[in-house]
């Protein structure tokens, strides 16, 4: 948002990470308008061609999955609509789906793409990961004030020009981890990654219809993740106390929607056993 916004941006938010985009945005001097939707909601391609229709913002930020409220938003049918916007530059964040669920960031127009080492990856946290396109470091030239170690053009620039070397010292351990599981993911099969990660997502889906409720449509329920509505009203922290004691741990529902809501991951390396296996313990301890 930093490098690529001359004029303003608009930032669409469907939970806790998109409002934080927008707060990040603001505290680095940027002009930046939130766009919020209710909570289990997706930021819709209407919403997102009103905004864009007014013709003053020349950047903008889409949630991909938002891991707060457990809804993936549909980023095929909002790329369409930007793409109506020529001189918009497309940022997704894509921390918590990357690497879980099919995203072609050229076929969708994307111009910056984000993600993270720590969640469908399946490594420690510490990696920063970024795709980039050529129109928006031609564009990130034209602003002024973009930072020094973050600074996208600087960071292309001496990529290209010293054989992917940067120009800070960068994590080299957890790039060699990367690269390695990198390896692994590819003598899976993207697609069959993908599947898994699918599968699993909806026998949590299945069970949690079952036994509680979702929180989002589940027409646009996330593919890594599972939030729940805590319709019995269970003590959240209690049952991942006794689910530690097995080895075994959730997440409460984060912010404003802790033990309304719970989370159950199911991306990375886990498997469709894994997530039987943690639904089962769960059953055995609140005796349902």
């Amino acid at each position: 948002v930093r490098c690529c916004t001359k004029e303003r941006a608009a930032i669409f938010s469907i939970g806790s990470f998109g409002d934080r985009w927008h707060e990040m945005a603001v505290s680095n001097g940027i002009n930046a308008d939130l766009f919020k939707s209710e909570l289990g909601s997706i930021t819709s391609p209407e919403m997102v061609d009103q905004v864009l229709s007014t013709g003053k913002y020349d950047l903008v930020t889409i949630t991909h999955n938002e891991t707060s409220t457990g809804v993936m938003n549909p980023i095929d049918e909002i790329s369409k609509v930007i793409k109506k916007y020529p001189q918009v530059i497309f940022c997704v964040d894509a921390v918590s789906s990357a690497a879980g669920v099919k995203i072609e960031t050229d076929k969708l127009g994307i111009d910056i793409c984000i993600t993270s080492s720590q969640k469908a990856l399946g490594l420690p946290p510490g990696l920063s990961i970024c795709t980039i396109s050529e129109r928006a470091v031609e564009k990130a030239r034209t602003v002024k004030n973009r930072g020094f170690y973050l600074d996208l053009v600087q960071l292309y620039d001496t990529i290209k020009t010293k054989d992917y070397q940067y120009p800070s010292t960068p994590n080299l351990s957890l790039m060699f981890a990367l690269n390695y599981q990198l390896e692994l993911i590819m003598e899976e099969g993207l697609e069959n990654r993908f599947n898994r990660h699918l599968a699993m997502a909806e026998y949590t889906r299945n069970w949690a219809k079952k036994y509680f409720s979702l929180f989002p449509d589940e027409k646009y329920a996330s593919v890594t993740l599972t939030t729940v509505k805590n319709t019995r009203h269970i003590s959240v922290k209690e049952l991942n106390e006794q689910l530690g004691k097995r080895g075994f741990v959730i997440s409460n529902g984060y912010g404003n929607l802790k033990e309304k809501t719970f989370r159950i991951a199911h991306m990375a390396d886990l498997t469709l056993e894994d997530v039987k296996e943690l639904l089962l313990n769960i059953e055995d301890i609140l005796s349902i």
